[in-house]
C-alpha cells in the first residue's frame, strides 16, 4: 500500500492530480464536518442521460484516489434538482398534453407520465437511482424538494435573506439590464397553484424571514417565509448555497458551467463558507457534433450501452480525456471494449507507477480482473458477418477450434462479449454493409492469397498467416499496404475497417476463408 501512495503522488492520472490538490485543502487541518464531501447535482428535468452516469463516475475515481493517498473519510451525495420547475416539456417521454398543463410546476409535483412513481420527479429519481445502483456506486441520495422542505437548508436561507443585498449584486452584474429589473434570487412557490413564480421581490424582510411579492397571475400581494419550502433558489444561487449548507469539498460539471464558477463562489463565500474545489470536464456529442441534451434524447442512453458491452468498457470510455469533447455513439462502443482489455492484458506486467496510471486501476479501484477475452470484439464482429451468426453459440464453434482451452464457463466475458458482437453485428453492421467487386489487381491478389491458403499445409498461426498476407499485398504491387487490406475488408467483409486478417484467418479457418474469398470473387457475397 505505501509503494500505491506514493506512486499516486505523483501520478499523471488525472484522478490522482485531482486528489492531491483537493489533500492540500486539509493540509492544515481535518474538516470540522469528519470527512471530505464530493457531490454531484442532476436535474431530473428528463430521462438521466449518460453524461449524467459519467459525471458520477469519475466522482468516484476522484473520491477513491483520494482515499489512497489520505486517511481522512470520504462521503459522496448526489443531489437532484427536483424542485426545480417544469420549463417545457422533454420531446422523449410520453402524456405530451396532459405534461404541458403543468408547465413552471416543481419537477415532484408534476404527475408522471408513465404512471409509476409519485410524480415525475420522482421517476425521474428512481431512474437516476437505478442507474447509479447497476454500477456499485457508493452515495447518498438527496432530493432538492426534501432538502428544502424538511428544514435542512433553512439556516442558509435565513443567511440569503440577511445577506440578500450582497447576493443580489453578486447576480445582477452578470444579467442584462431587462433581467435586472425582474430578477430575483429567491423563488416563491405559490400556495394555491403550486407554481414556481419568477416574479421580483417587493420586500425581504430579515427579521422575519420572509419575502413580499405580486402574484404573477391577479397581481395580488403575498409574503411567505423563505423556509419550509415555501420558496427556492435561483439555479445559480442555488449552487452557491448548496455548496455552504452542505460543505462541499469538490464537485465536477460539464463545461457550461465553467462560465459561472465565480458567482457560485461568490455566492458560497458571501454566505460565509469555503467554495469547494473545482472540475469541469467537456461535454459529450451525438453522431451529429450536438451535445447530448435529456430532455431531447439524443445520443446514446446506458441501457442502450450495455445492450452491446459491458459496465467497465463503458467506464473505460469515461475515464479516457475528461477535459475533452468527445462524440458518444454506437460506433465508439466496439473500440472500447477491446482498449480496455488491452489495458487489463498490459497491467500485471507493469510497475506501481505504470499501474495507477492505467485506467483500469481506476475503473476497478486498484483490484484489477485477469482479461480471458483471447478473441478481440471487433474480431467477433467479423466473424458474425462471416458466418452469419444469429446467436452465440455459433460464435463459439469457431472459438472452440481456434482456442480450446476456452468455454462459456471458463471465459464468461468472452461469453458475455460474443452474445453483445452478435447483436451489435445485427442491430448497426448488418444494415450498412456493402460489399463490393474487385478490380483487376485485386482480383489477382485474391486469387494469389486464395492459393496460398488452399496449399496451406501448417498450423493455423495467426502471424504467420499475417505475414503470408502480407507478403500477397507487396507482391501484387499495394503501395500503401493498408489499400490491399482495405480492398480485403471491402470485397470479403463489406466494410471499410477491419481485423487483422492473419488473426481473422486463424479464427474463421482456413477452408472457410477460401469460400468466403470465392464468394467475393465470383460476387455472390455482393
Amino acid at each position: 500500500m505505501t509503494a500505491i501512495r506514493d506512486a499516486a503522488m505523483t501520478s499523471k492520472a488525472w484522478p490522482f492530480e485531482e486528489a492531491r490538490r483537493l489533500l492540500k485543502r486539509y493540509e492544515n487541518a481535518h474538516p470540522e464536518k469528519g470527512y471530505v464531501l464530493f457531490e454531484t447535482g442532476y436535474g431530473p428535468s428528463g430521462l438521466p442521460h449518460i453524461g449524467t452516469f459519467g459525471e458520477v463516475l469519475r466522482t468516484t475515481m476522484v473520491r477513491r484516489a483520494f482515499e489512497v493517498i489520505s486517511d481522512i473519510p470520504t462521503k459522496l451525495i448526489c443531489f437532484s434538482d427536483d424542485l426545480d420547475g417544469m420549463r417545457k416539456v422533454p420531446g422523449n417521454v410520453p402524456q405530451q398534453e396532459m405534461l404541458a398543463e403543468h408547465i413552471q410546476k416543481p419537477l415532484t409535483s408534476v404527475p408522471d407520465p408513465f404512471g409509476t412513481h409519485e410524480s415525475f420527479g420522482h421517476h425521474n429519481n428512481a431512474m437516476l437511482r437505478r442507474f447509479l445502483d447497476t454500477f456499485g456506486f457508493e452515495y447518498e441520495f438527496y432530493s432538492a424538494r426534501e432538502f428544502y422542505r424538511s428544514g435542512q437548508f433553512d439556516e442558509i436561507l435565513l443567511r440569503c435573506v440577511e445577506r440578500y443585498d450582497d447576493l443580489m449584486k453578486i447576480m445582477l452584474k452578470s444579467l442584462r439590464e431587462e433581467r435586472q429589473q425582474s430578477y430575483s434570487i429567491f423563488l416563491p412557490i405559490h400556495p394555491e397553484t403550486g407554481r414556481v413564480m419568477y416574479v421580483p421581490m417587493k420586500h425581504v424582510d430579515a427579521k422575519d424571514g420572509t419575502v413580499t411579492f405580486d402574484d404573477d397571475t391577479t397581481g395580488r400581494e403575498m409574503t411567505l417565509p423563505v423556509t419550509g419550502g415555501n420558496v427556492k433558489l435561483q439555479w445559480k444561487p442555488d449552487f452557491g448555497a448548496r455548496w455552504a449548507a452542505l460543505g462541499v469539498d469538490f464537485e465536477m460539471y460539464g463545461k457550461e458551467h465553467a462560465t459561472n464558477e465565480k458567482i457560485y463562489d461568490a455566492i458560497c463565500r458571501t454566505l460565509g463558507e469555503r467554495p469547494p474545489n473545482h472540475f469541469s470536464y467537456e461535454l459529450f456529442l451525438d453522431d451529429q457534433g450536438q451535445k447530448i441534451s435529456k430532455s431531447s434524447g439524443n445520443g446514446i442512453s446506458i441501457d442502450e450501452w450495455l445492450s452491446y458491452a459491458s459496465t467497465e468498457s463503458l467506464s473505460y470510455f469515461m475515464y479516457q480525456k475528461p477535459k475533452t469533447a468527445k462524440r458518444l455513439f454506437f460506433d465508439v462502443i466496439p473500440r472500447a471494449v477491446d482498449e480496455y482489455h488491452q489495458q487489463l492484458r498490459a497491467y500485471p506486467d507493469q510497475d506501481v507507477t505504470q499501474q495507477v496510471a492505467n485506467p483500469v486501476y481506476h475503473i476497478h479501484n486498484g483490484d484489477v480482473p485477469v482479461s480471458n477475452m483471447v478473441v478481440p470484439f471487433a474480431m467477433l464482429l467479423n466473424l458474425a458477418s462471416v458466418s452469419g451468426a444469429e446467436n452465440k453459440e455459433t460464435l463459439w464453434g469457431f472459438i472452440g477450434r481456434y482456442a480450446p482451452e476456452a468455454s462459456p464457463d471458463t471465459h464468461p466475458d468472452l461469453d458475455a462479449a460474443a452474445g453483445f458482437a452478435v447483436r451489435y453485428f445485427n442491430d448497426f453492421v448488418r444494415p450498412g454493409r456493402t460489399f463490393r467487386t474487385p478490380d483487376d489487381r485485386e482480383r489477382a491478389a485474391l486469387a494469389d492469397l486464395k492459393n496460398r491458403l488452399e496449399a496451406w499445409d501448417g498450423a493455423a498461426d495467426a502471424e504467420a498467416l499475417q505475414s503470408m498476407v502480407f507478403a500477397v499485398g507487396k507482391e501484387h504491387g499495394f503501395e500503401p499496404l493498408r489499400d490491399w487490406f482495405k480492398a480485403l475488408y471491402e470485397v470479403l467483409l463489406g466494410a471499410s475497417q477491419g481485423p487483422r486478417f492473419g488473426g481473422f484467418i486463424a479464427l474463421y479457418g482456413v477452408q472457410e476463408t477460401i469460400a468466403l474469398i470465392e464468394g467475393g470473387l465470383d460476387g455472390t457475397l455482393k
